[in-house]
């Protein structure tokens, strides 16, 4: 075997061949269309096409509401918690569109329970508070009365709670 850089001198046995020496690479060539014998007289030209085909959409078509009316029973559904009557129209309105679309709502069904037992109760505290504010007037009203009687001086009793006179201010 020959040293690759001296190929006068042999290599000794068991060593290992030397590297080649660096030499630059070939640059590419430059790639240029072979030029085509032009077409026959008459015959039309030929084109190279560009492009294959037309690149496909980046996304699908707009997403539609496949369910009339579930936007509205969603807006229903939040509505519920805070105000319940207007929820409780929209929700209605949104299980009814629903309905002739035959398809379910499961988001207006909920709205419309919701916001109906947050109507009852809400109707229902109501009420206490009217009470309870009418009789907090009265018991006022009364205590003021006892005390004019008397002077606003000393202590009086109305409806079993004493009140000091003293204290309200006429």
């Amino acid at each position: 075997m020959t040293d690759p850089q001296n190929p006068a001198e042999p290599t000794p046995p068991g060593a290992q061949p030397a590297p080649p020496a660096y030499s630059p690479q070939p640059t590419p060539p430059v790639y240029s269309p072979q030029p085509t014998a032009p077409p026959a007289y008459g015959a039309a030209p030929t084109y190279p096409q560009p492009y294959a085909s037309a690149p496909p959409p980046a996304y699908g078509p707009p997403a539609t509401d496949t369910v009339p009316g579930r936007t509205m029973g969603i807006v229903a559904f939040i509505l519920s918690f805070f105000i319940q009557l207007v929820a409780l129209i929209l929700g209605i309105v949104a299980l009814v569109q629903s309905r002739k679309a035959g398809q379910k709502n499961g988001f207006a069904v909920a709205a419309i329970i919701i916001s109906a037992v947050l109507l009852v109760v809400g109707i229902i505290v109501g009420i206490f508070v009217i009470i309870a504010v009418s009789a907090a007037a009265g018991f006022a009203t009364d205590a003021l009365a006892a005390c004019q009687a008397v002077g606003f001086t000393g202590t009086v009793t109305v409806h079993g709670v004493t009140v000091d006179c003293s204290t309200i201010n006429p």
